[in-house]
């Protein structure tokens, strides 16, 4: 095992990771496990030089117990690709590892956590964070981006701006939109998968 960019040995974290992502799927710290599939843990390379932090799974994610992979995961590939990042070397999480949803007939539609959810799920991307250790942080939406900066952020006003996550060592940190935004913005789609690119291109050039 070859030792991560920090000095310590990458297999080790990988096994502190998985044994993170053990306690989590038992976790029941709030009321969202009780009608979700299943938790939805982060996934991607230990250590990483870039670290996204979607809102909460979809139902696509809840489903197959991996982050990112629905409609809006599908956009994020591509941003990611147009910025010379594969996903593969990206670690990706969610600020809450529960769908949260409310059932209309037979589909279920995606609900805001609230503060409650938010703080108790804060504990598993703390340790994500700390484990990881990237270079840069990027917050996906404005529960990501509310739940490591503080409920008063605002991403529509400080959108694209350096701020430092609580770490050790402290982190770079920027919020963007999250990708589900641009599938919903219809005729301002192409603009708002520009922005979307570009903010992914400031994060990759600070993570070189």
């Amino acid at each position: 095992m070859s030792p991560g960019e920090d000095g310590k040995d990458a297999g080790v974290t990988t096994k502190e990771l998985r044994a993170l992502q053990r306690r989590a799927e038992v976790c029941k710290e709030c009321d969202l496990w009780v009608a979700a599939t299943q938790t939805v843990f982060g996934e991607g390379p230990v250590p990483a030089r870039v670290m996204l932090m979607g809102e909460v799974p979809g139902d696509r994610e809840d489903l197959a117990g991996r982050p990112f992979v629905g409609p809006a995961g599908k956009i994020l590939d591509e941003a990611l690709a147009d910025v010379g990042l594969a996903r593969d070397d990206v670690y990706l999480t969610n600020a809450v590892k529960h769908f949260k949803f409310e059932q209309r007939g037979k589909v279920r539609i995606h609900k805001k956590p609230n503060r409650t959810e938010i703080a108790a799920c804060s504990r598993w991307w703390k340790q994500e964070l700390a484990l990881v250790q990237p270079t840069v942080l990027g917050l996906l939406g404005a529960t990501a981006a509310q739940a490591v900066l503080g409920p008063e952020f605002r991403v529509t006003k400080q959108r694209g701006q350096w701020f430092e996550a609580d770490a050790d060592p402290p982190v770079p940190v920027l919020a963007t939109i999250h990708p589900a935004a641009i599938l919903r913005a219809q005729e301002r789609r192409a603009q708002e998968y520009a922005d979307f690119v570009s903010d992914l291109a400031v994060l990759a050039r600070k993570s070189e």
